[in-house]
């Protein structure tokens, strides 16, 4: 029997976990108060309690959270180490990552028993993240041209002018929406695969966003 023991490799740099937990943060109260948003009642005793105006301030304040978070991990994706970098989003570029890839999705389709080790996100991973993040500035700007409405003279209204050029109120609040739902699902099965890999690779998947380190097989 071959004895293995595991290495630490530092793969998620501090912005990048600081990225991550903020914006899982923004995307709970941003869940919660776009929800209420869309579907107002009363909480307050009275019309003077404000309710569904703290909860339109808190759904703006996580909004310009989670859009500085997000331009910040684009930023630094410019600056970070191999598995932060902008090439780890585009895993079809080498032969190796292909190939990589295909016995990945073998694993996800059952085909495989064994999930090949990999340090940073697998090729499939990265791919979803990718989708993730173009859904991400979708949210951004259908959510932030919405907001500017209520000032159509304001610079806002004008750098996003855009926006409401080519898509109807309506049709962005439905993007808007349809959107949450879409990264609500994702975070489902985010959640679900971390815990996954982290159980089949005893790789401290869940726990390097805490540390910033993976473990890797070393025979």
């Amino acid at each position: 029997m071959t004895n293995q023991s595991k290495s630490g490799t530092y793969v998620w740099e501090l912005p990048v976990r600081w990225c991550h937990w903020v914006n899982m943060l923004c995307i709970i109260l941003l869940s919660v108060t776009g929800f209420l948003i869309g579907t107002p009642f009363s909480f307050g005793s009275s019309a003077s309690s404000y309710t569904m105006g703290w909860i339109r301030f808190i759904h703006f304040v996580a909004a310009y959270t989670f859009a500085v978070s997000v331009v910040s991990r684009v930023l630094w994706s410019l600056m970070g180490n191999e598995y932060a970098g902008w090439k780890a989003f585009f895993p079809f570029l080498t032969a190796a990552d292909r190939q990589k890839a295909v016995k990945m999705l073998r694993y996800y389709l059952f085909l495989d028993r064994e999930a090949p080790e990999t340090i940073g996100h697998n090729p499939l991973a990265t791919t979803a993240y990718f989708g993730l993040f173009c859904l991400y500035i979708v949210m951004i700007l259908t959510g932030f041209t919405l907001y500017s409405e209520h000032a159509p003279r304001g610079g806002m209204y004008q750098l996003l002018g855009f926006m409401s050029a080519n898509f109807s109120n309506q049709g962005m609040r439905l993007m808007h929406h349809t959107g949450m739902w879409l990264i609500i699902g994702f975070v489902i099965n985010h959640i679900y695969s971390a815990w996954l890999m982290d159980i089949k690779e005893h790789s401290g998947e869940i726990s390097s966003m805490f540390s910033g380190y993976k473990f890797t097989a070393k025979k």
